[in-house]
């Protein structure tokens, strides 16, 4: 973890220590993540906090610290885990670095849709995802997410996996998608999301993939000159509390957690699906805006299968099993 970022969130969580009353709560809890405030989930966990607090009776209060304020993805799971933060909403592919089985996520083409999206997360797969989180110290809650990636890129067009060919992609500090990239025949670098408009400007990396209000909010698209509408794989983030935070907490203030939770990820989706539409109409004149043929679907689901296989062992086959079915509805 860097320095810097650690002493930010030592330095606030004093004063927020779990458990311990304070003047307008019994509990405050230091809520961080990455995400520009004008995006569908940060807007969520303005959400969240506001159903706590107010369900609560006041007795928690929530400190939200966004856009990188206390480090990266990375750094902010690892201070979740110690408790200088006590809740997160990281990608998944992050967290695939401190758990194997998050590596399910990320796999391409894996939902398809919005309705198998829900199928696996808020099902079975996604419980059972979220109970496995306990050996990292941390409490799982829900699968929040930011909708499906899209690809871009300065090089050129992108309809099938030999278009990425040779092209520097950026992507998150994940092996799943790092493994993907490369089986497409593209050179994948890990980089830290806030550095990734700078890195598209001074070429040190070509393309990159996240969701449309993660392009639209960091301008991406003033530094690409190509966005395919691939929606390969659904941007999970897990919404996580330190564990300790979590059992601190009684009964009733438990659930009002696991509720406000909820309400908070439903909110993020309808945000982002009204986002979407007026994403596109805006930034259309700025960059080169295709779908991905049905061809080109049917090309990147082929040369993913080994990524499926790579990872089979480490999701566990079950488990691997058991969301394939699910999104497809059996």
């Amino acid at each position: 973890m860097k320095l810097k970022s650690l002493g930010k969130a030592m330095l606030f969580a004093v004063g927020t220590s779990l458990a311990v009353p304070a003047s307008a709560a019994d509990f405050t809890f230091t809520f961080a993540h990455v995400l520009t405030e004008d995006t569908p989930n940060a807007r969520a966990a303005v959400v969240f906090k506001e159903e706590v607090e107010k369900n609560s009776d006041g007795r928690i209060e929530i400190n939200i610290r966004p856009a990188a304020q206390l480090g990266g993805d990375v750094e902010i799971i690892e201070q979740t885990q110690m408790g200088l933060v006590h809740i997160a909403i990281p990608p998944t592919g992050n967290l695939a670095n401190f758990n194997e089985q998050m590596y399910l996520f990320d796999l391409p083409f894996l939902m398809n849709d919005d309705a198998s999206m829900k199928r696996v997360l808020d099902g079975e797969v996604g419980d059972e995802l979220l109970t496995t989180l306990e050996s990292n110290n941390l409490h799982g809650i829900a699968m929040w997410g930011a909708g499906f990636r899209n690809m871009t890129n300065n090089i050129r067009p992108i309809d099938g996996p030999k278009d990425l060919d040779g092209i520097k992609m950026r992507t998150l500090q994940a092996p799943t998608i790092l493994a993907t990239y490369r089986a497409y025949g593209a050179n994948p670098t890990a980089m830290a999301y806030v550095e990734v408009y700078n890195g598209l400007q001074q070429g040190v990396v070509e393309g990159q993939e996240n969701p449309l209000a993660n392009i639209a909010s960091m301008k991406f698209y003033e530094v690409q000159k190509y966005m395919t509408l691939s929606r390969h794989a659904y941007h999970t983030y897990a919404a996580v509390m330190n564990k300790d935070a979590w059992n601190s907490l009684p009964d009733d203030l438990k659930t009002v957690v696991e509720e406000a939770m909820i309400v908070g990820r439903d909110a993020a989706r309808q945000f982002t699906d009204e986002d979407e539409t007026k994403i596109i109409e805006n930034i259309k004149g700025q960059i080169e805006v295709s779908d991905l043929s049905e061809e080109g679907r049917a090309a990147f689901i082929e040369a993913s299968q080994p990524i499926y296989d790579e990872f089979r062992e480490k999701v566990t086959p079950a488990l691997m099993d058991k969301a394939l079915a699910a999104a497809k509805g059996e």
